[in-house]
Formats: structure tokens, C-alpha cells, sequence
């Protein structure tokens, strides 16, 4: 298998693996324990918490929070944030191409009587910084944009939006679960009050997200019961998937600069062979270089439909997704396109493309090979002309 989806998920490294194990057997008990199985156990988070930490520069391990998924990270900053800063508005500013987790979380507090505005982009995908400080009010409470998004590649401006944020003093919300591995993330740098990552997104293990958070910065629990995470997240921790991520979050410090170079040279190869191998087809987002994410493509291909394109290129060994990373099974036109201006048509063969770390250079030629085979074929049975 040619596996290049890995915007949706990447394969936990072997010592991601390993570092696992004990934990699921012999060392199986609760951190919250005070015998040697317990302390053992918190320990190991302990040590994890200091590894994410490091890897985006966060002021102490105890701003790093561990939650079941970067989806639940992402509901905590933003709900909790506006739900704890309630008694000083009730208005947020974000873009119309926020991860679901984001606008979802976004909806369901309009439903309790917030207000929101979602800012537009320009045609690669990019907000305005100015545009989204003019969207804030004295009843703004909260920013939320994402680092990088991952339909379109686009890396955004956040420390220029931090320091409009800053200057108002409303807390900024950053959704980095696709770049955190991919691209230098530095929590201090960028301004972020609140950021979140996903772990498996960077060779670790599913079932571990993490949300970054400032001392002094107000979330309202949303999960209540035990005092776990500092008395912020209720539960009894995954001890085996925090344990791992520590562990993957120490090969992404150690690799970032390596691993960026290399894919950013492979997704050039691979844009410019299918382009020169079909005719017809368009790069969603920016150019490759520091305005994109290294190891992303989006491209619609006129004439054909990508889930048809994902789907016979699995059939020949190669892995890719079709649509939008966290909309795919729901065949909508994913937001981000609709906010660019693609097309409608354009838009329903939309194929996303995500480079890994282990992706060689014949892996991409056969890629390329396969891909315009496949489309060749549907476009002589599509009805999407």
C-alpha cells in the first residue's frame, strides 16, 4: 500500500508502540493511586506532560492538559472559554473554514445565546488579520483560528492576530491539530492563549489529544467528577496513549526540521508530475513554500468525481482522501472550497493528498502514474463534465 492520507491520520512509529505496552499489561495502574503502580503511572504522565510541553514551547508542563481526542480539546477551549467569560460578552470571531470540531462547538454556543461572526478569506484560503479585528466588539470574549488548515494547506497569520487580540485583551483560541509535527509551533511565539494538537497526527496514538493552556487563561470545566488534570478534565487518564505521545512528541522536536524538508520537496514532485501527467486540474490553496503546509495537497480535477478517483486508486494499492479531511463520508462541498470560490462542479473532484514521512520519490511517480490512469478512465464514463 502507497499510503499518502496521512493528513488524516499517520502510523504510530514502533516506539510510539512500545512505549504502550507496559502500560496495557503489567504496569495497569490508576495515576490518581498512591501505591507504586499508581505513582508509576503518574510519572509516566508526568513525563509525557513535559515532552508536549517542549514541543510547543509552552511556559511550564502544567499548561498541557491531555483529553481523549484533539476533537474534545477543541470543545474544551471553545466552549469553555466562552462559557467562563460569559459576564463580559458573548460574542465570538472566527473563519467560515474552522475545523467542524470548531464551527461545531461555535453553533452549539449560538445556541445558548451567543453571538458569532465568521470572517471570509481570500482566494488561497488566507484571513486578513485586520478583517478579523474589525469583526471584534466590546462583547467579543473569543478569537478561534486555526494554525494551518488542513483542507487547503494554508498557513495563517496567527501572531499577527495575536497581537490585535492582545491589545484588546480577549483570549485567542488556536487550532493547531494540523500542523503541530509538520510545522515549528511555538505557543509563545504565535500568542496563542489556548492552542490544540492531536498526537496521531504526528505518529502517535489515536484516543490522546492535548489542549495547551496559560496559566491565567479562564475555561469552564465541561467534563465534571474526579480532580484529574489539574481539576480540569474529569476522568481517569489513558495512560498507554499519554505515555505514547510523549514518546512521538519527542521524535516530532527531534525530527520537525528533517521531516518538513523532505515532504515539502516530495509535494512539489507530486503536484508538478500530475500536472504535467493530466490536463484540467487545480491546486486548491497556495504554492508550495512557508504560506502552505509542507506535506499537504488539495487538487480538483474537472470532469470526474475525487471520491470516485480515492476509491480506484485503493483498488490499485494507493491510500488518499477524497473531499475534505473531517468531511468526507458526508459528500458535502467542503467549506473551505466554497470560501475560496472554487467551483461547484471543480469542487466534487477534490482529492486531498498527505505526504509522510517515510513516502519515497518512486512511491510518488507510481502515484502520479496510477492517478492519471484512473481518471483518464472516469472521465470517459462520468457524467460530471
Amino acid at each position: 500500500m502507497i499510503y499518502l492520507d496521512h493528513l488524516t491520520t499517520t502510523p504510530p512509529l514502533t516506539e510510539v508502540v512500545d512505549a504502550m505496552q507496559p502500560w496495557l499489561r503489567g504496569q495497569f495502574g490508576a495515576p490518581a493511586s498512591l501505591h507504586k503502580l499508581g505513582l508509576e503511572a503518574r510519572d509516566a504522565i508526568d513525563a509525557a506532560r513535559e515532552c508536549l510541553a517542549k514541543l510547543v514551547n509552552a511556559a511550564e508542563p502544567e499548561e498541557i492538559i491531555f483529553t481523549s481526542s484533539g476533537t474534545e480539546a477543541i470543545n474544551h477551549a471553545v466552549k469553555g472559554a466562552a462559557l467562563a467569560n460569559r459576564r463580559f460578552g458573548s460574542h465570538i470571531v472566527t473563519t467560515g473554514i474552522e475545523h467542524p470540531a470548531v464551527l461545531g462547538s461555535v453553533a452549539w454556543l449560538e445556541s445558548q445565546g451567543f453571538s458569532s461572526t465568521r470572517v471570509g478569506v481570500d482566494g488561497q484560503g488566507r484571513v486578513d488579520p485586520d478583517a478579523l479585528g474589525r469583526a471584534m466588539t466590546d462583547e467579543t470574549i473569543l478569537v478561534c483560528l486555526h494554525h494551518a488548515n488542513l483542507d487547503l494547506g494554508t498557513v495563517q497569520p496567527v501572531a499577527e492576530v495575536a497581537e490585535l487580540t492582545g491589545e484588546r485583551g480577549i483570549p485567542l483560541f488556536v487550532d493547531a491539530t494540523a500542523s503541530v509535527g509538520w510545522l515549528a509551533t511555538d505557543v509563545q511565539q504565535l500568542g496563542a492563549d489556548l492552542l490544540a494538537l492531536a498526537p496521531h497526527r504526528f505518529y502517535g496514538p489515536k484516543g490522546v489529544g492535548v489542549l495547551c493552556k496559560k496559566r491565567r487563561t479562564r475555561v469552564e470545566n465541561l467534563i465534571h467528577g474526579g480532580v484529574q488534570e489539574n481539576e480540569f478534565r474529569a476522568g481517569t487518564e489513558n495512560v498507554a496513549a499519554i505515555a505514547a505521545a510523549g514518546v512521538a512528541a519527542e521524535h516530532a522536536a527531534a525530527a520537525l526540521g528533517q521531516r518538513a524538508s523532505q515532504a515539502a520537496k516530495l509535494q512539489v514532485r507530486l503536484l508538478e508530475g500530475i500536472g504535467q501527467a493530466i490536463e484540467g486540474v487545480h491546486l486548491n490553496g497556495p504554492e508550495p513554500g512557508d504560506g502552505r503546509l509542507p506535506h499537504q495537497l488539495s487538487l480538483s480535477t474537472g470532469g470526474v468525481e475525487g471520491e470516485g478517483q480515492a476509491l480506484m486508486l485503493d483498488l490499485r494499492g494507493v491510500a488518499i482522501a477524497a473531499g475534505a479531511a473531517c468531511t468526507t463520508r458526508s459528500m458535502r462541498m467542503p467549506p473551505a472550497l466554497r470560501a475560496i470560490g472554487r467551483d461547484a462542479d471543480l469542487a466534487k473532484g477534490t482529492t486531498l493528498w498527505g505526504i509522510g514521512r517515510d513516502t519515497t520519490e518512486a512511491e510518488i511517480d507510481r502515484a502520479i502514474e496510477l492517478f492519471a490512469e484512473v481518471t483518464s478512465k472516469l472521465r470517459s464514463i462520468s457524467p460530471v463534465q
